[in-house]
């Protein structure tokens, strides 16, 4: 046995005033006896300032942690409540036998944890407005501990931690070989390896003096016997102790209604995103965020505090969500058109509803009719739903866009399969991270997609999208080929459709302004972008689509039109030729052709081999668009030569919100006599809205949204198809929400009034889009660039387009960037060029040429260097990486022997 006591002074972050001891009366096993624990408690603090706290949060770490892990949470809390913001009590406790409360002879196990921690909380008097907050097993005593007393919580939160253990599942290998026999004692109290072990898992790296505080209370054997019991205890199967305590605890967090939140590191080796699933499923309406990097010590690894106070702030007006608050319900009137109509109204049509170029007998294009189409659709969807695929479960698409991708994904609609998409654009390492943080129920993929799940451990239910021989099928786990699929589902019935507010899709960004994050869209929002295109565009059923932009290559037939994507790796555009997007109008008898940006480039520099036959296709082409990053207008006038009788547009819009606004090739002229700086890209689509958050003197947007024309600031967007939220990332979401109207603040006085607007109402959906412009007095907006390229000079913000746009006039500058260099607030722009004749090397620009630069702008420039190749993200090979050459353009600047960026 050992008493409780204070923690030495002067461990890193720890604030002495914090900690107490506080005795407690024995239960359970341990009745009749008494118990003194550690604990930090701002409460006296507050008190002393005070300040009257709206609730409690109690907070439990797990093994071999102690209160220590909190510290942050503890400290930030009293600096929030100073700072006026809603004010929470923190109680970190120390669990007896662990941290520095009292060493016992008691074996603790997980109900005499839950009991233990019942009784501290009795003993301390604690009123309603509890949160409770727990990582790794003291998430789950802490969990255990929220069950038992509902008439005290008000909210539960958790950092990596489990309910339950799949019976059809080991325990991770770390738990099984620390609780192997010899191995339990020897690496658990006999010697300080589990403890080592733990914080080795930080990333980055714990300090050797942030090692040393956690290490504090388990110096000898003794005081880790705790740890070696915790280990011991962890319920496995129904074989171990605490089984049925767990089992207890798991069903009552399903039947939790309180507002709750998952922060998660997916980089734990303990709990992985298995076990964030099974608490998702449990707290359906949770908030969750995944912190790309962070591991199992989440706590150490990223600021969670500042993100878990501000979800607080929401617990504390009454706004987190409640089990049943996630979704809106459907109305009974609903007359809402489902994605799958075009389909039905086509069951027996035997034209063409898709094509697929080079697929055919001899390269000739593969002819897909509507009446087959529906039928593949109905086939593998009741296939699907044969093998176990439900509502609701995720599906991730490896497949090459094509009749069989769009066949599969109208099939999962169908049943309410919610698709994930992300393309191998992304590159290895985006794509994992990608399929792993949406954690699918399926994969459906070709081989490449397959061996890449197999090799990187994704998990899901693995189907072949073609046949492949049963060796590899064993070997990548493949569980069924679509083909049988869809003979198990042949002449099926169907399942109930899903509804409008049924999850629909998750869509990957690009990751060129960050890790690609999963957009999650519901039924209604995507009928809401297909409404928007072809009521836009006015698609009919004669149109015929060439779509050469991944993201619309799979809205052909809910749009009732034949659909074709040119010969091309879709996810690399440049590969894209005018040839190939002749060949997929001639196949198509297309009218419409949507391309990227970055296509554009390489189908222009190709035209020279069109043939007559090919010219004379292009030249029947009645629209023409482009999207996904802002298109310059001598690209679209070169563009718009191949397609001389088309009306070319250039919507803008990303993943978030595919349409935004819209200007077509006569209103860049017009703009183009405007004094504005930045790329226009028109007015809003329909019922969508824009408006700017002015950006302050720092180059923060901090500014209410405002119509207001010439201010600078981020582009705020409102539409009914803009996104439902980030996949899993609500921290993510928060900060695109922030300070933003809420439904009818516009009808209240902000902004346009009812009258210019008579559907916002309805709307009430706004997000931050991190893009930067400004709205001209015609109502046009204006993007200058994104909000972390805004550098701050003595003259205030300055966005990067419009100088790079000055500089682009030049006939010898192919593409320009503009950055900053130098401390905020005395930043110098620096011009990075890529010249029309290619430079074989990195150098400062001569002269002559940066004397015809400096002319050519307003904008003084430090300093020119001309490049090889300007950085670009993958997918889009056309939005360059300013945050990176920023850097390279500073160390360039400062003498240092630098390669091309």
């Amino acid at each position: 046995m050992r008493s409780a006591s204070r923690p030495p002074a002067g461990l890193p972050g720890l604030q002495e005033r914090f900690s107490r001891l506080v005795e407690t009366t024995g239960v359970g096993e341990d009745t009749g006896s008494s118990r003194t624990w550690h604990l930090l408690d701002t409460g006296p603090i507050l008190q002393e300032l005070g300040i009257e706290p709206v609730g409690t949060v109690l907070a439990v770490h797990g093994n071999p942690t102690w209160s220590y892990l909190w510290r942050s949470l503890v400290s930030e809390s009293i600096s929030a409540a100073e700072s006026g913001a809603s004010a929470w009590r923190v109680i970190a406790v120390d669990q007896l036998e662990m941290g520095f409360s009292e060493r016992t002879e008691v074996r603790r196990t997980l109900e005499q944890r839950i009991l233990d921690l019942g009784a501290l909380t009795d003993e301390l008097e604690l009123s309603g407005d509890v949160v409770s907050l727990g990582h790794d097993w003291g998430g789950v005593v802490a969990l255990g501990w929220a069950v038992r007393h509902p008439e005290l919580l008000t909210a539960v939160a958790s950092l990596n931690t489990a309910v339950d253990q799949p019976s059809e599942l080991p325990i991770p290998a770390a738990l099984r070989l620390a609780r192997f026999g010899p191995v339990l004692r020897a690496s658990t109290s006999t010697s300080p390896a589990f403890l080592a072990t733990t914080l080795a898992l930080a990333n980055p790296p714990l300090t050797p003096q942030v090692k040393a505080a956690y290490s504090a209370p388990y110096l000898d054997r003794a005081s880790r016997l705790g740890i070696e019991q915790f280990v011991a205890d962890i319920p496995v199967d129904e074989s171990t102790q605490s089984h049925a305590a767990l089992q207890g605890v798991s069903a009552g967090v399903a039947a939790l209604d309180v507002p709750a939140l998952l922060l998660w590191g997916p980089r734990d080796p303990i709990f992985t995103d298995l076990y964030l699933g099974d608490l998702m499923r449990r707290l359906p309406h949770a908030e969750v965020h995944r912190f790309e990097g962070a591991g199992h010590l989440i706590a150490e690894d990223t600021p969670y505090a500042t993100h878990l106070l501000a979800w607080l702030d929401d617990v504390a007006a009454g706004t987190a969500r409640r089990r049943g608050q996630h979704a809106p319900e459907a109305s009974p009137d609903d007359a809402s058109t489902p994605m799958w109509a075009a389909l039905g109204e086509h069951r027996d049509d035997p034209s063409i509803a898709a094509l697929e170029m080079g697929r055919g007998a001899n390269g000739a294009p593969l002819r897909v009719s509507w009446r087959q189409l529906a039928r593949r659709v109905d086939e593998i969807a009741a296939g699907l739903s044969a093998v176990g695929v439900r509502r609701g479960d995720r599906v991730s698409l490896l497949v090459q866009p094509g009749v069989t991708l769009t066949a599969i994904v109208y099939a999962c609609l169908r049943i309410g399969a919610v698709v994930v998409v992300a393309d191998a654009g992304l590159g290895v390492k985006g794509l994992s991270r990608a399929v792993r943080g949406a954690w699918p129920d399926v994969i459906i993929g070709q081989v490449p997609g397959l061996t890449a799940a197999k090799a990187l451990g994704w998990p899901g239910l693995r189907i072949s999208a073609t046949s492949i021989p049963a060796r590899a099928r064993a070997a990548l786990g493949v569980a069924h080929s679509l083909a049988e699929v869809a003979e198990l589902g042949r002449g099926a019935a169907l399942p109930t459709p899903p509804g409008p507010e049924d999850l629909a899709a998750v869509l990957f960004t690009s990751g060129s302004t960050g890790p690609a994050k999963g957009v999650v869209y519901t039924h209604r929002q995507l009928q809401a972008v297909r409404d928007t295109l072809r009521d836009t565009y006015g698609v009919t059923a004669e149109s015929g689509l060439v779509t050469g932009f991944a993201p619309f290559a799979l809205l052909g037939p809910a749009l009732g039109t034949r659909s074709v994507t040119p010969d091309m790796d879709v996810t690399s555009p440049r590969t894209l030729t005018a040839t190939a997007v002749a060949d997929a109008v001639v196949a198509a008898d297309a009218r419409i052709v949507f391309l990227s940006p970055a296509a554009i480039l390489n189908v222009v520099a190709t035209r020279d081999d069109l043939d007559a036959a090919q010219q004379e296709a292009l030249g029947s082409v009645d629209t023409f668009l482009s999207t996904g990053a802002p298109i310059g207008a001598r690209l679209l006038d070169d563009a718009c030569a191949l397609m001389p009788n088309a009306e070319a547009h250039t919507p803008y819009g990303m993943t978030e919100c595919l349409l935004v606004t819209d200007i077509d090739r006569e209103g860049i002229s017009a703009a183009a006599l405007a004094a504005d700086h930045g790329v226009c890209v028109g007015t809003p689509i329909g019922r969508n809205v824009v408006r700017i958050s002015a950006l302050d003197e720092t180059g923060a947007a901090t500014g209410a949204p405002s119509d207001e024309a010439g201010v600078l600031g981020e582009v705020i967007i409102s539409a009914p198809h803009l996104k439902a939220r980030y996949d899993r990332l609500a921290m993510t979401d928060r900060a695109a929400v922030r300070d933003l109207p809420h439904r009818g603040a516009e009808a209240a006085g902000q902004g346009h009034s009812d009258q210019a607007n008579p559907h916002q109402d309805d709307l009430g959906r706004w997000h931050r889009t991190g893009d930067v412009g400004h709205l001209d007095a015609e109502g046009r907006l204006w993007i200058e660039g994104r909000l972390p390229h805004v550098f701050v000079t003595v003259d205030g913000p300055l966005a990067p387009v419009g100088t790079e746009q000055d500089l682009e006039r030049l006939p010898w500058v192919r593409r320009a960037a503009v950055v900053g260099v130098g401390p905020a607030g005395t930043a110098q722009a620096v011009a990075v060029l890529e010249t029309r004749e290619p430079s074989r090397g990195v150098r400062v620009a001569e002269a002559e040429l940066a004397d015809a630069l400096r002319a050519s702008t307003t904008q003084p420039l430090a300093a020119a260097l001309i490049v090889p190749e300007l950085p670009t993200d993958i997918r889009h090979n056309s939005k360059i990486d300013r945050t990176a050459l920023a850097s390279w353009a500073e160390r360039a600047l400062s003498g240092e022997r630098v390669s091309a960026p």
